[in-house]
């Protein structure tokens, strides 16, 4: 059974927790992402990691508002939500979402929510390097799987070793595709690009980068995100593969690996 603090009732027993996990409304609505978010939780729970969730306290981070164009309502739900971790004295935030971890890094500061934001994959090679997370190699150490990077993660953030790290932990055959890291190519969902139709064009964005995976023939389509998720999902099956190759947050990989 999952143990999933919440904020207020932590707070009320005079105790703060070291890390507000952070859902994203993906990860809180969307039944796919609900998945990685579990996965997560499960992680957490295993390493014994001290943190607690805003639950209905919290909010959109402001991403697609701010994405979309809309300063107005981007700065009307940052600060709310920063009214409430202020109050929370939040000081550490993990989120599986580098739409979030980006927003709440980099673009909470100047509205007054200085905070140290990490991404999941962060945290999760962390707590194996401590040896807080033992992973069993068996079912996975022959499957083949290429990382997607997410834009907000990768060429926005700089991170790119995390989730490899992770991957390489487990002793999956990681590939890379020809555009990776700091070259890597969009999914089609980052700018608010999730929420509308594609302009028109030859192929659509995230087919075009499935196309691209699946050259590699890997079993598993491993992301960071659940927005890079949703898009490769699709891409494959537009490319009628869903029999054969799995997409995968790294988080759901690292659970299935557990050494229980």
């Amino acid at each position: 059974m999952l143990k999933v603090p919440v904020m207020a009732d932590v707070f009320a027993q005079g105790k703060e927790p070291e890390y507000l996990f952070w859902v994203g409304s993906a990860g809180s609505f969307d039944d796919r992402a609900k998945k990685i978010t579990r996965a997560f939780v499960k992680l957490l729970n295993k390493a014994d990691v001290d943190f607690a969730v805003l639950g209905t306290e919290e909010s959109s981070s402001g991403d697609a508002a701010k994405r979309a164009g809309n300063e107005f309502l981007f700065q009307m739900q940052a600060m709310t939500n920063i009214e409430v971790m202020n109050m929370y004295n939040v000081k550490k935030i993990v989120t599986a979402c580098p739409h979030s971890y980006n927003t709440l890094k980099n673009e909470y500061p100047e509205l007054g929510g200085k905070y140290q934001v990490i991404h999941h994959t962060q945290l999760l090679a962390e707590l194996i390097k401590q040896g807080k997370l033992e992973v069993e190699n068996i079912q996975l150490n022959q499957k083949t799987i290429t990382f997607h990077d997410p834009c907000y993660l990768g060429r926005a953030n700089k991170e790119y070793q995390a989730p490899r790290t992770i991957l390489k932990s487990i002793g999956v055959n990681l590939i890379e595709m020809p555009r990776s890291k700091n070259n890597s190519f969009c999914c089609g969902a980052g700018g608010a690009q999730m929420f509308k139709e594609p302009e028109k064009g030859f192929m659509d964005v995230n087919v075009m980068r499935t196309k691209e995976a699946l050259t590699l023939q890997p079993d598993v389509i491993a992301t960071g995100c659940p927005f890079c998720n949703t898009m490769m999902t699709d891409g494959v099956k537009n490319e009628k593969q869903e029999e054969k190759v799995d997409v995968k947050d790294v988080a759901e990989i690292l659970a299935e690996a557990l050494k229980l």
